[in-house]
């Protein structure tokens, strides 16, 4: 009997403690686990497509490459994602066709886009490049400006967004177009939103309109204060003909003054290239008349009876 009950308490001790197991391993276990899009983003391979228009671009995700299988003369285009304060790269090596294949040089271009697909202009790295007949590949690179959090609408600088990568060849034989190529492309980037700032430039006080500009300044003294105002520009001089010429007397004037001298053009033109009335020239000249030839009398003959 007292065995029996031994052996139920050791029993319910073991329930218990497992009871009070299973919770915390519960708990541990989605710690335990890599997320879904952690371990996506880590088995993550190249991508193996690329767009023909901007609207088909293949999107690129940080630190993603490319492998694709091209041909050659057609567009390829990605797009990739970029924040301020970064300066991104793009490499593209190109694994061209064989040799026996082509019958000249080739010549690949690599550009990016903005999202407003604005052209933006490289800063480092040879954005074209020539292959001759005998080599195998090329290499393209090209360093974007800085990602700037802000600009102003007309001077283009890049801004936070999405960016197109377009590769194109610009210059192939017309038998070599249709070859098959190999195209590699890794986009990577530097810097982040703690070094937004331009490179070796910070704005230390307020941009403000000069004030007097012109005048020089007296010496010792300091630049106006950011809270000064510009003077005010001067009004201009008035004199007895200026309101024949300002407001809506501007416009009679003006065409009065055409329609005469028109006018003028007109008459002189025409008496230019026009006889007077009343003055025509005269008839036809008359022939002069010839004199006539002197007719000599016949003289006489004393031997002729």
């Amino acid at each position: 009997m007292r065995t029996s009950l031994k052996a139920l308490r050791a029993g319910l001790l073991a329930l218990g403690l497992t009871a009070l197991a299973a919770p915390t391993a519960s708990a541990a276990s989605p710690s335990a686990s890599p997320s879904p899009s952690a371990s996506a983003s880590a088995s993550a391979g190249p991508v193996t497509t690329a767009g023909t228009t901007f609207l088909t671009a293949a999107t690129l995700a940080p630190g993603q490459d490319a492998k694709v299988a091209a041909s050659t003369g057609d567009y390829l285009y990605w797009a990739f994602a970029a924040s301020e304060g970064q300066t991104d790269t793009v490499q593209v090596t190109v694994a061209l066709p064989p040799s026996t294949d082509r019958t000249g040089p080739q010549t690949w271009t690599v550009e990016l886009f903005d999202g407003l697909r604005r052209r933006q202009s490289c800063t480092a790295g040879p954005q074209n490049a020539t292959a001759q007949q005998s080599a195998g590949s090329l290499a393209l690179s090209c360093t974007l400006r800085q990602i700037r959090s802000w600009a102003e609408p007309w001077s283009g600088d890049p801004l936070p967004g999405t960016y197109y990568v377009r590769l194109s060849v610009s210059d192939v034989p017309q038998p070599d177009l249709g070859l098959a190529a190999q195209v590699q492309v890794h986009v990577g980037a530097k810097g982040g939103a703690d070094d937004a700032q331009p490179e070796g430039g910070s704005l230390k006080a307020p941009l403000v309109p000069p004030v007097n500009a012109g005048t020089t300044a007296a010496a010792g003294t300091t630049a106006p204060a950011a809270t000064s105002r510009a003077a005010a520009p001067a009004e201009p001089a008035s004199h007895w003909y200026s309101d024949l010429f300002s407001g809506w007397n501007t416009r009679w004037f003006w065409t009065l003054a055409g329609g005469a001298l028109a006018a003028l053009a007109g008459v002189a033109g025409y008496t230019l290239t026009r006889h007077p009335r009343g003055h025509r020239p005269g008839g036809p000249a008359s022939v002069p008349r010839q004199p006539q030839p002197h007719q000599h009398a016949p003289q006489h003959d004393p031997y002729r009876s």
